[in-house]
């Protein structure tokens, strides 16, 4: 599921103490936008004019969601996450900030916060996060950093759907110099191996994990998946539309409807028309996508 398919009709399901967000800043503009998209996602929020006031009724009051001031660098708002985290190690917070670098967002992921993101802003997708955090509230979120300098990083990632749009969103982020497009190309291709891994290798199973490496070479981006299942062979997912033959190009569209599934498996198909190379192991649990980009420099 795409944050964007999570609807606005639902709203959080814990108690009015515990489900609201507050939002810390001054920026009026923004604030009111985001107010809107909030109210339209049916969370309930209050204001923090800065730091000092947002501790204050944090130490005084629980909220679910910490939204820090997005004309703070990231740097500040790690400062505040770790006093929100000594206060409140069960909120999440997410962090926005004007700018960043690879390695700040990688010092963000691994004070494990829950979503980082750089100007520019958009406060209904902000604030679908701040509600996914809400219905999300009693699953694994967990997104652990086993390794990361900013060419190479390592993470092992509870299956849990929304930890992979976390995840995405992070990445996008982690290379800001590449090229726009191609970007956007791979992390869609990213998503569809992704949730694959997930769906069928996890079997959505949320106490389950994932091993993502995100690798930048002179002349590509590499990304790793290894998930926990027994694997797959080409031959044994014909419900999968990589597996129709030229004559049947729906063939898998039978299948699913036969078997009672969900409408879908076009992701491996997808991701390998979007990437250069998509390599498998043997077995079929772990996968290679490599996107080549000769005109890029890390």
């Amino acid at each position: 599921m795409h944050l964007s398919e999570i609807s606005e009709a639902q709203g959080p399901s814990r108690s009015t103490g515990e489900s609201r967000v507050l939002l810390i800043g001054n920026d009026a503009q923004f604030t009111s936008s985001l107010e809107q998209a909030l109210a339209a996602c049916r969370c309930s929020f209050h204001h923090a004019a800065g730091s000092a006031d947002a501790l204050r009724q944090i130490r005084a009051t629980p909220f679910a969601v910490v939204i820090t001031d997005p004309h703070a660098c990231i740097k500040e708002g790690l400062a505040l996450v770790d006093e929100i985290q000594e206060i409140r190690p069960e909120d999440r917070v997410i962090l926005l900030a004007p700018n960043g670098t690879s390695e700040e967002i990688i010092a963000a992921l691994r004070q494990r916060v829950f979503f980082c993101k750089t100007a520019p802003f958009e406060a209904r997708e902000i604030a679908k996060y701040a509600a996914s955090a809400l219905e999300a509230s009693d699953c694994p979120t967990g997104i652990e950093v086993l390794s990361a300098q900013p060419n190479w990083i390592s993470v092992r990632m509870n299956c849990h759907e929304l930890n992979a749009e976390r995840l995405i969103q992070f990445f996008s982020q982690f290379q800001p110099n590449l090229p726009q497009q191609p970007r956007e190309e791979l992390m869609i291709a990213f998503r569809e191996i992704l949730n694959n891994a997930i769906e069928h290798g996890a079997q959505n199973d949320p106490t389950k994990s994932i091993h993502v490496d995100a690798i930048r070479t002179a002349r590509a981006m590499v990304f790793q998946i290894s998930d926990p299942g027994k694997g797959f062979r080409r031959d044994s997912i014909p419900h999968a539309a990589i597996s129709n033959t030229p004559d049947q190009p729906i063939r898998h569209i039978e299948i699913r409807e036969q078997s009672g599934m969900r409408p879908g498996g076009y992701g491996i198909l997808a991701a390998s028309g979007i990437v250069d190379e998509l390599i498998y192991n043997e077995i079929g649990n772990e996968v290679l996508l490599i996107k080549y980009m000769p005109t890029v420099r890390p």
